[in-house]
C-alpha cells in the first residue's frame, strides 16, 4: 500500500497555488470560444455526459489536476477500497478500523469480484430477498385474513432512510402493481402518527432498519408502530421485517417475519444498494428492477477506475469540486436536479457528503490546516429558480452548482404548449441557467447586471430509470470518496453524530422524576447542565 498523502503534500498543489491567482474567466469568453469549450469539455461514460465547460478551468489547470490525482494515487486508493483494505481508520487513535465495501453489494456481476467474501455475502442476502419476494408474489406469505400485502412502512433514520427514500421517490413510475411505501424516520411522534393514519395495517409490512439494533429513534418508532398493530389485534411477528447486523438485538426470529443482514463494512450513508435499500425497493419495484439498479451502480464502480480525469466523470467532479472549494475558496455546493423525481436526492447527498467529509482530523492523526468538505444543499429546478437563484446569479456569495438533467421524462406524459413540450422547457431552463451563471450579462443598468463567472457543470442522462438511478448514486459516492482521499481524511466514520446522542440520553434521564412524574423541560435542562 502506498503512503497516503493529502493534496497539499503533492507537487501539483504548488502549481495550483499559483494558478488560482488567475483562474479562467468565464465571463470574458466570446461565442466562438464558448462553442469550442462546449465540444472539448465533455466527459462521457455509458450513462452520462458531463459538460464542464462552465467551470473556471483551462487545459493547464486540468493537466495539473490530473497530476494531483496521480500524485495522491486517488485511483489506487479507490481500488484498495474495493478490494477490502481497511479504510475506516485514523492513525494512532482509536477508530472503527474496518473496510468500506459498499461496492461489494453490486460487484455481483463480475466474474472475479474485488472482494469475493463480501460479494458472496451480498449475493446470499439477495437470494434470501428473491425468495421472499417470490413468496409474496405467489401469495405464500399473507396476513391473518389470507390477504396479500400492498403497503410497506420503512422505519429507519440517517443512512437507513435518506438514501433509500431518495431512490424510492426517484423510481415511483417503475413500481409493480398497486404497492406503495411509506417512511418513518423522525423521532417526532407526529411523524409516526401521520403515517399510521394513511395505511391499512392489516395489509402492511413494516421494515425496521438498524445495523446495531439499538438506534434510539428507530426503536422508539418501532415500538409506536408495534403498539398500533397490537391495538388493532394484529400480530407484529406476521408483519414486521428486520434489516440489521447479524447477532444484533434485532436478530430475533420470534419478533420478525424475516430478517436480512447488513454488514459492518458498509457505512449507513453508502448502504442503499445493500439490504438497507433493497428490501424496500424489492417490495416496490420487484426483483428484476433492483438487479437493474445494482447493474447501473456496478458499471459506474468500474468506470470510476479510469485514471484519465477527462474520461472519468466521478473523478473529474471530485477534482473540480476540490479546485472550487480548496483553491477558489467557495464554501458551499448546490446540487440542482432538473427532475422532480430527484427532489430528495440533494437531502441524501447532504448526508453522504457532509457526514463523510465534514472532518477536521486527517487520517494521519493530525489536525488539518485546510478546508475539507463543503456545505451541500439544493432543490429541484425549476422551482429553485423562483426561490434562491437570485443569490446564485447576483449574490455576494459564489456558489458552484452541479445541474442534473434528463433528455426524456419518466412517464412520457407531455403536451405541446406554445410549440414545445414540458420536458423541452425543463431542459431549456437547465441549460439557460448554466450559461447565465457562467457568462453573465453586461448592462448599463447595475440592477440588471449579471457578473457571471460562476462555475457549474451539467450532468445529462437519457432518462431516469432504475439502472440510471443506480449509476447516479454510485457516481456521487465515488466523487465523495475521491475527495476524502485527496483531503486525506476518513470518509467512512461519523463521530460527529455521537456527542448529541450522549447528551440526549442525559436529558432523558433528567426528565424522569424519582417519584415517577414527568419533569418540565426547563428544570431538566438546568439539572443536566449542572446548574441545579
Amino acid at each position: 500500500m502506498k503512503k497516503r498523502i493529502a493534496y497539499r503534500e503533492s507537487d501539483a498543489h504548488r502549481k495550483l497555488e499559483k494558478l488560482k491567482l488567475s483562474p479562467f474567466d468565464l465571463s470574458e469568453i466570446n461565442h466562438e470560444e464558448r462553442h469550442s469549450r462546449l465540444h472539448r469539455y465533455i466527459a462521457e461514460s455509458q450513462h452520462f455526459s458531463l459538460y464542464y465547460w462552465p467551470q473556471r478551468v483551462d487545459e493547464e489547470i486540468l493537466d495539473v489536476l490530473q497530476e494531483l490525482a496521480d500524485q495522491c494515487d486517488l485511483i489506487g486508493q479507490y481500488k484498495e477500497m474495493k478490494a477490502g483494505a481497511v479504510m475506516n481508520a485514523v492513525e494512532g487513535v482509536e477508530s472503527e478500523a474496518r473496510p468500506a465495501l459498499h461496492t461489494a453489494c453490486r460487484d455481483i456481476f463480475a466474474k472475479q469480484p474485488y472482494c469475493q467474501e463480501a460479494t458472496d455475502q451480498a449475493a446470499a442476502e439477495l437470494d434470501k430477498l428473491r425468495t421472499f419476494l417470490e413468496e409474496l408474489g405467489a401469495g405464500t406469505i399473507r396476513n391473518e385474513n389470507g390477504e396479500s400485502f400492498h403497503s410497506l412502512i420503512h422505519v429507519g433514520i440517517g443512512g437507513s432512510d435518506l438514501g433509500p427514500r431518495s431512490v424510492y421517490e426517484a423510481l415511483k413510475p417503475f413500481g409493480s402493481g398497486d404497492r406503495q411505501v411509506f417512511f418513518i424516520s423522525n423521532v417526532d411522534p407526529d411523524d409516526t402518527a401521520a403515517i399510521l393514519k394513511k395505511v391499512d395495517l392489516r395489509r402492511s409490512l413494516v421494515n425496521i432498519v438498524s445495523k446495531s439494533g439499538t438506534t434510539l429513534e428507530t426503536l422508539t418508532n418501532e415500538e409506536l408502530v408495534r403498539q398500533a398493530f397490537l391495538t388493532a389485534g394484529l400480530d407484529p411477528a406476521r408483519h414486521f421485517l428486520a434489516v440489521t447486523g447479524q447477532g444484533s438485538p434485532m436478530d430475533n426470529p420470534a419478533k420478525y417475519l424475516r430478517t436480512f443482514y447488513m454488514f459492518d463494512y458498509i457505512g449507513g450513508r453508502y448502504s442503499s444498494t445493500s439490504m438497507v435499500g433493497l428490501v424496500m425497493l424489492g417490495f416496490y419495484l420487484g426483483y428484476g428492477q433492483i438487479i437493474e439498479f445494482l447493474r447501473g451502480a456496478s458499471i459506474v464502480d468500474y468506470e470510476a477506475e479510469e485514471s484519465n480525469i477527462r474520461n472519468n466523470p466521478a473523478l473529474l467532479l471530485a477534482l473540480l469540486g476540490l479546485w472550487n472549494h480548496s483553491y477558489l475558496n467557495m464554501a458551499t455546493l448546490a446540487v440542482l436536479p432538473y427532475s422532480q423525481a430527484l427532489h430528495r436526492f440533494p437531502a441524501h447527498l447532504q448526508q453522504c457528503d457532509m457526514e463523510s467529509n465534514g472532518k477536521s482530523l486527517g487520517r494521519d492523526g493530525e489536525w488539518v490546516k485546510y478546508p475539507t468538505g463543503p456545505v451541500v444543499w439544493g432543490e429541484p429546478g425549476t422551482n429553485g429558480q423562483h426561490a434562491f437563484y437570485q443569490l446564485l446569479h447576483q449574490g455576494t456569495e459564489i456558489v458552484p452548482c452541479e445541474f442534473i438533467g434528463f433528455r426524456k421524462s419518466q412517464y412520457s406524459y407531455d403536451a405541446v404548449v406554445q410549440e414545445t413540450l414540458s420536458q423541452q422547457k425543463l431542459v431549456a431552463n437547465l441549460l439557460a441557467q448554466s450559461v447565465a451563471l457562467a457568462c453573465g450579462r453586461k448592462s448599463d443598468n447595475p440592477n440588471k447586471y449579471f457578473p457571471g463567472n460562476r462555475p457549474n457543470s451539467v450532468l445529462l442522462a437519457e432518462r431516469l430509470t432504475p439502472e440510471i438511478m443506480g449509476a447516479l448514486l454510485a457516481l456521487y459516492e465515488a466523487k465523495i470518496v475521491f475527495q476524502g482521499f485527496a483531503w486525506n481524511i476518513n470518509s467512512f466514520d461519523q463521530e460527529g453524530v455521537q456527542l448529541g446522542k450522549v447528551l440526549a440520553d442525559r436529558f432523558l434521564e433528567a426528565m424522569i422524576d424519582p417519584e415517577g412524574e414527568e419533569e418540565d423541560f426547563e428544570k431538566s435542562f438546568l439539572k443536566t447542565a449542572g446548574i441545579v
